[in-house]
C-alpha cells in the first residue's frame, strides 16, 4: 500500500564506472573497441529518430526470445541476477540446514517449488479449506467474512487495504483502503474500443470459462459463471477511477473515522468491526476513492450471491494457479502471458520460482547475495555520486527565474533532507516467525503471504520505520517515496553485465548511471506528484499559489508532448498519467549533463569511437532504455502503466534539451526538433 514513484527503468552499468573509467587510460582502452559505438544504427539520422539511432544496431542482433514479451540489456542483467540466486537456492536445498535458518528456508522453498510432478499429484489440494469457505457462503454478509479471511493469503478481491503513512502526517502508520478488485489490469481494459483491447476482454471471459473447468464445472456451466462475473468486474470498472486521475494525492486523500466510512459510504461494511478482527482499532482510516466504495456496496447488495461466490473462487484460484497443477499452470500462461503481454512460450520454470521466491522471502536472499556480491567498497563510491547529484540539484534551484524566493528556500531544503539508501539495508528485516516447509508449493507461498500481511498489520500504531527498505538489494529498480523524502537505490541497479568497467568512460557513466537512476529519482520528489509534498514527507501546500501555476503551465506542455505520441494506432501515450516519470526522466538528463560537464573528460573534449563526449552521455542515457517489446505488451503497458515505453523516455526528453540540439545537429523540420516555445523548461 505504500505508494511508489518508481523509476523501472533497464540499466546496464554501474556507478562505479565513474570512478573506476576516469582519465586518458579509460579513453584510450574505450577507444580501441567502442561498445556504445557498436550500438549505433548509422542508418538512422539521429534528428528522426534518436532512439534507433543509438540502440538499434543492438536491437537488430538481440530479437526477443519466444519466452519473453520483452527484450533489453535489463533482461541481461537479470539473466546474471538469476545465475547467481539459482546458485544461491540449489545449495540451500541440498544442505541440512537447521530449522528456521535461511538455509532451511531457502533450501525448501526451492525444492518444493521445482517439484511438478508434486504439484500435479496435489491439485487443488492446497486450495481446499479456501474453496469450502467459499462453498459454504450464504449470504452477502457470508462473502464479505471470506473477503476478509482471504486478504491473509493474498486476496485481492473488492478493494486493496493496508497499513502505510499517513500522507499528511508522515510520522504515523495509518489504515490505507482503495478502489480494486478487477482482474484485468486497469478500468479502461473493460471500456477501451481498440480491437486489441476488445479480443483481450473477449480473451479474459474464455480464460475465466477454462479456469472454472478445471475446477469442475462443465463447459456451459463455466461459460456463463464467466460471463457474469465479468459483467461484475465491468460494473467495478465503471465505477474506478481513471489512471491519471489516481495521480492526484489531495484528491485521493480522504480521511474518515471508520463509522462514518460505513454510515456514508458502505452501510454493508462495519469498518470498525472487521478491523477489529484483524486486531486493530484505528480512529481514522484514509479511503482513496469513497464514490467507488459507494457503488461498490450497492453491487454487493444487488449482484446474486452465486456470482459474487464464483467472483471469489475465480480470483483465489487464478491468484494461486501458477502453484499449483501443470494445468492450472498452463491456462494462466496462455491468458496473462501469451495473451496479454505476447509471450509465445512460458519461461523456465527455475525463473518463475526464484521471482517467486523473491516475493516471498527477498530479504533473506538479500542478506546472501550482498555478502557475496556487494561489497561496503561499492556502497559508499555509490553514496558519493548522489551526492554530487544533489549539489547540482541546489545549484539549478537557484538559477531558476520562475520560482519565488520563498518556496525556492524550501525546494532547497527539502533537497537537503533528501536520505539516500544506497545498496542495502543497515538494519535487515526478521523473518524468524516465517515458517517454510515441503508440504507444497502453494502451502510456503501462503505462508509467505500471511507473514507479509501480519508483518504490514503490526506496523499500526508503532513508528515508521524509517530504515527499512521496499525493494531487496537484488531487486532491478530504484524507487523514490515521498513520505520519508527517500531515495532507494538497490544493489542490483549498478550490476555490469559482459562490459569491464575500464572500457566505460564517464560521459556513459553520468548518462544513464546519474540522469536515470539518481537523478530521476532525485526529481521524483520535484515532479507533479512529489513536489506536493514538504521536507518532512507531508502532504501540503508549501508552493505560493503563483509558483505553483507556473509549474502546472510548464508542466502541461510535457502532458501535451507525450499524449501527441502514438506507439500503436489508436493508442495514445497518457500524458497526465506518465507526467511524474517523464518529468523525472528530463529532470534527470539535465542534472547529469551539468554533473557531467564538471568531469574532466568533458573539459577535454576528446573524442572516443569517433563520438564527442556530449554526445556519448547523452548515448549512454539512451543506453539505459535499450529494449523492445511485443505488441501486446506494449498495449497493455500503455493502457496501465505510468511509464512511457522506454523508446519515448529517449525521445521525449531530449527533444526538450537544446545542447541535445547542438550534439547531433538536428534541424528544424526533423522529428526530434522541437520549437522553441514548445519545450518544456521545468527543473
Amino acid at each position: 500500500m505504500v505508494r511508489l514513484a518508481t523509476s523501472l527503468r533497464v540499466t546496464l552499468l554501474s556507478a562505479a564506472l565513474v570512478f573506476n573509467a576516469a582519465g586518458a587510460s579509460a579513453a584510450d582502452r574505450a577507444s580501441s573497441k567502442d561498445f556504445l559505438a557498436s550500438h549505433i544504427d548509422t542508418s538512422v539520422d539521429p534528428g528522426v529518430d534518436f532512439f534507433q539511432y543509438a540502440n538499434g544496431a543492438w536491437l537488430k542482433a538481440h530479437p526477443i526470445p519466444a519466452s519473453e514479451a520483452a527484450w533489453g540489456i535489463g533482461n541481461e542483467v537479470d539473466d546474471e541476477l538469476y545465475a547467481r540466486l539459482r546458485g544461491i537456492s540449489e545449495s540451500a536445498a541440498k544442505q541440512k540446514a537447521a530449522p528456521g535458518s535461511d538455509q532451511q528456508k531457502i533450501g525448501d522453498f526451492w525444492a518444493t517449488a521445482m517439484d511438478v510432478a508434486k504439484a500435479d499429484r496435489l491439485g487443488l489440494q492446497p486450495l481446499h479449506a479456501e474453496l469450502a469457505r467459499i462453498d459454504a457462503i450464504a449470504s452477502p454478509a457470508g462473502v464479505l467474512d471470506t473477503v476478509f479471511a482471504l486478504r491473509p493469503i493474498g486476496g485481492r478481491a473488492l478493494f486493496r487495504i493496508g497499513v502505510a503513512q499517513d500522507d499528511k502526517d508522515s510520522a504515523t502508520m495509518a489504515v490505507q483502503i482503495h478502489q480494486g478488485g478487477l482482474g484485468l489490469p486497469e478500468r479502461d481494459f473493460y471500456f477501451n474500443p481498440e480491437k486489441g483491447v476488445a479480443t483481450i476482454r473477449a480473451a479474459y471471459v474464455e480464460h475465466m470459462a477454462r479456469t472454472f473447468e478445471l475446477i469442475g464445472r462443465d463447459p456451459a456451466a463455466a461459460r456463463a459463471a464467466a460471463t457474469q462475473v465479468m459483467a461484475f468486474e465491468t460494473a467495478l470498472a465503471k465505477a474506478s477511477r481513471k489512471l491519471e486521475d489516481l495521480r492526484d494525492p489531495e484528491t485521493n486523500y480522504n480521511k474518515m473515522a471508520p463509522a462514518d466510512f460505513t454510515a456514508k459510504y458502505t452501510p454493508s461494511i462495519d469498518w470498525h468491526a472487521r478491523l477489529a478482527g484483524w486486531g486493530i482499532h484505528p480512529s481514522y482510516v484514509i479511503v482513496g476513492q469513497p464514490e467507488f466504495f459507494a457503488a461498490e456496496d450497492r453491487l454487493l447488495r444487488e449482484t446474486p450471491l452465486p456470482v459474487l461466490k464464483d467472483y471469489l473462487r475465480y480470483h483465489l484460484v487464478d491468484g494461486y494457479a501458477p502453484f499449483l497443477s501443470s494445468a492450472l499452470d498452463k491456462e494462466y500462461f496462455d491468458f496473462h502471458g501469451r495473451t496479454m503481454s505476447g509471450q509465445q512460450e512460458q519461461r523456465p520454470r527455475w525463473k518463475r520460482v526464484l521471482d517467486e521466491e523473491n516475493d516471498a522471502m527477498g530479504m533473506v536472499l538479500g542478506r546472501i547475495f550482498v555478502k557475496q556480491y556487494f561489497p561496503e567498497a561499492s556502497k559508499q563510491r555509490y553514496a558519493a555520486m548522489v551526492e554530487a547529484i544533489r549539489g547540482t540539484f541546489h545549484d539549478r534551484i537557484e538559477r531558476l527565474d520562475w520560482m519565488s524566493p520563498g518556496t525556492k528556500a524550501k525546494a532547497l531544503a527539502k533537497l537537503a533532507t533528501v536520505t539516500p539508501k544506497v545498496g542495502y539495508p543497515d538494519k535487515w528485516k526478521d523473518y524468524s516467525a516465517l515458517v517454510v516447509g515441503r508440504a507444497s508449493y502453494a502451502a510456503n507461498v501462503m505462508a509467505a503471504q500471511r507473514w507479509q500481511f501480519q508483518d504490514n498489520l503490526s506496523k499500526f500504531g508503532k513508528p515508521v520505520d524509517r530504515t527499512e527498505w521496499d525493494m531487496t538489494p537484488q531487486t532491478y529498480n530504484a524507487y523514490y517515496n515521498p513520505s520519508n523524502n527517500e531515495i532507494v537505490l538497490p544493489a542490483a541497479i549498478f550490476m555490469v553485465p559482459g562490459v569491464p568497467d575500464d572500457q566505460v568512460d564517464d560521459a556513459v557513466a553520468y548518462g544513464y548511471v546519474a540522469a536515470s537512476t539518481i537523478g530521476h529519482e532525485i526529481t521524483h520528489g520535484f515532479d507533479d506528484q512529489g513536489r506536493q509534498y514538504d521536507a518532512q514527507g507531508n502532504l501540503s501546500g508549501w508552493w505560493t499559489a503563483q509558483d505553483a501555476e507556473r509549474f502546472n503551465t510548464a508542466a502541461q506542455k510535457m502532458v501535451d508532448q507525450f499524449n501527441a505520441y502514438e506507439p500503436l494506432p489508436g493508442l495514445h501515450i497518457n500524458g497526465k498519467a506518465s507526467l511524474g516519470e517523464n518529468i523525472a526522466d528530463y529532470g534527470g538528463v539535465l542534472l547529469g549533463l551539468e554533473a557531467f560537464e564538471k568531469t574532466a573528460q568533458f573539459k577535454e573534449g576528446r573524442k572516443i569511437g569517433g563520438l564527442t563526449p556530449t554526445q556519448r552521455y547523452f548515448l549512454g542515457y539512451a543506453l539505459g532504455w535499450m529494449s523492445q517489446q511485443r505488441e501486446q505488451r506494449l498495449r497493455q503497458r500503455l493502457l496501465s502503466d505510468v511509464h512511457a515505453p522506454a523508446k519515448w523516455r529517449v525521445l521525449g526528453p531530449m527533444s526538450n534539451i537544446p545542447a541535445f540540439y547542438k550534439a547531433f545537429d538536428v534541424k528544424p523540420g526533423q522529428p526530434m526538433w522541437r520549437a522553441p516555445q514548445d519545450r518544456v523548461r521545468i527543473w
